[in-house]
């Protein structure tokens, strides 16, 4: 079957571009989240610095993470139905690291509310590590992707 013969037609290529400038979106407000929450950490609960880090970390999650990842899922599901991959080891694969990054911005977004409440819980060295899951799943959700090893 030719990439073109689904229903997204001639329209598939700049689906796919857009998927993937909107992945580079997402991935970019996961990585950029989490070293906020190191900065932040170090502020004094109701400081100054304190607020100001609590705004830009909710601009980030309004303005880019929750848009980016709700576009993202929805090209990557229509390029999935063109492709008729849901039955594919590789895409079934790829998309439970979706899922999983899905959950992680839920929970790095509720680890920020726990900071905007002056809640202090992860350790310095554990928000810095935190920092590497989205790399992580990065890389591994392109190799299956491109090279589909299975």
């Amino acid at each position: 079957m030719s990439e073109f013969a689904g229903f997204l037609g001639a329209a598939y290529l700049w689906v796919k571009a857009a998927h993937i400038t909107f992945v580079i979106f997402w991935m970019a407000g996961l990585f950029l989240l989490p070293r906020f929450y190191v900065y932040h950490h170090a502020t004094t609960p109701g400081s100054a610095e304190d607020r100001a880090w609590i705004e830009r970390e909710d601009r980030t999650r309004t303005i880019i993470l929750t848009p980016a990842m709700v576009i993202v899922w929805a090209l990557g599901l229509m390029l999935a139905v063109h492709l008729d991959v849901f039955r594919q080891p590789w895409f079934i694969a790829k998309f439970a690291l979706v899922i999983a990054l899905t959950g992680y911005q839920g929970w790095i977004s509720a680890y920020g509310k726990k900071l905007a409440k002056g809640m202090r819980p992860l350790e310095n060295r554990t928000l810095r590590i935190m920092n590497e899951i989205p790399g992580v799943a990065a890389a591994l959700i392109v190799v299956l992707a491109i090279v589909r090893p299975f």
